[in-house]
Formats: structure tokens, C-alpha cells, sequence
């Protein structure tokens, strides 16, 4: 007879990275690619902004897909219409993305500088209204390091949207793969 506690939702973390174990050698594996994806990616900045430019590009016309099927579910003509006003618009955006890759840069660059800056001092004001026993400094310090980087990207707008986006996902890529050689080398030695 089994018990609510033998369900595979409550077998715990223990459980799952024991599971993991067996596998240490493919998340190795799948982090060198990353690693490898990422510094093919830095060799290549421009390149690799056009690459994350386009998959943003098909995401559009997906989502824009989607609105649009979803539009049908809508009982009202009002709702229906503006639902599928948005779906076409989203892919018309995402076929002006792979029309030119290079403006659509140019817009998401504005937009990440923007979102750095309005999240660094979001994240500024939370640190200086937290409780002086908890680690507001590091909270400070990230706020900080993100408004910087904000400006940074801002100030050299436009000039810097046909790289920084593949800066950042070439060092996105680095990180991650980082983490999954971590994990996976982790996981070997664990008994």
C-alpha cells in the first residue's frame, strides 16, 4: 500500500540529486557547450547580437500566433478584436525584426539600458528602506552596479546596440555554463 509520502511530489531534493548523480557526465557536457557557444559568441559580438535579435524576432510572431488563436476564445467582438489586433501586431514586429535586425538592436539596446536604470534605483530605494540588520549593503552595492551599467549602455547609444546585446548573451552563455560544469562536477563527487 503506498502513502502520500512515497508520491514522487514529496521524495525531496535528496532524492532528485541522487537521481542526477548518474547523469554528472552529460551536465558537464552540456555546460562545455555553453562555455563554447559563449566565447564563439564573444569572438563574435555582431554576429551574435543578430542571432538574439532574430530568436526575439520568432518569439514575436509566436506570441503574436498565440494572441491571435486565443482571440477566437474570446466571447465578446470588443475583446475578440482587440486580442487580435495585438497578435497581428506583435507579428508584423516580429517580421520587422528579421526585415532589419540591426534597427531592432538599436530598440532593444534603448530598452535593456532603460530597464537597467528604472531597476537599479528601484532596487536602490528598496536597499535604503530595509532594516539595518539585514544585508542592505549588498542590495545597495547591486543597485548600484546595475544603475551603472544602465548608464553605461545609454551613453554610448546608439553606437553600442550592434554588440552589447551579444556581449551579454555571450557572457550569459559563459556564466551559465560555468554553473552546469559546477553542478555536474559537484554531482561526480557526491557520495
Amino acid at each position: 500500500m503506498t502513502t502520500a509520502s512515497d508520491t514522487p511530489q514529496n521524495l525531496g531534493l535528496g532524492t532528485g540529486i541522487a537521481a542526477l548523480h548518474g547523469k554528472w557526465g552529460w551536465i558537464v557536457a552540456l555546460g562545455v557547450v555553453y562555455l563554447i557557444a559563449g566565447f564563439i559568441a564573444l569572438g563574435s559580438v555582431v554576429m551574435a547580437t543578430v542571432a538574439s535579435v532574430l530568436i526575439v524576432g520568432v518569439m514575436m510572431i509566436v506570441a503574436g500566433v498565440t494572441e491571435v488563436i486565443g482571440a477566437f476564445q474570446m466571447k465578446s467582438w470588443g475583446k475578440f478584436l482587440i486580442w487580435a489586433l495585438l497578435g497581428v501586431l506583435y507579428v508584423i514586429a516580429g517580421f520587422l525584426t528579421f526585415e532589419n535586425p540591426l534597427f531592432a538592436a538599436v530598440l532593444l539596446t534603448l530598452f535593456l539600458g532603460a530597464s537597467l536604470i528604472a531597476s537599479g534605483a528601484i532596487r536602490l530605494f528598496l536597499a535604503f528602506s530595509m532594516k539595518r540588520e539585514s544585508p542592505w549593503v549588498w542590495v545597495a552595492l547591486s543597485a548600484v552596479i546595475t544603475l551603472l551599467l544602465g548608464l553605461l549602455i545609454l551613453a554610448r547609444w546608439p553606437v553600442n546596440s550592434v554588440y552589447i546585446l551579444g556581449l551579454f548573451l555571450g557572457i550569459d552563455l559563459i556564466m551559465a555554463g560555468a554553473g552546469w560544469v559546477s553542478l555536474g562536477f559537484s554531482l561526480r563527487h557526491r557520495h
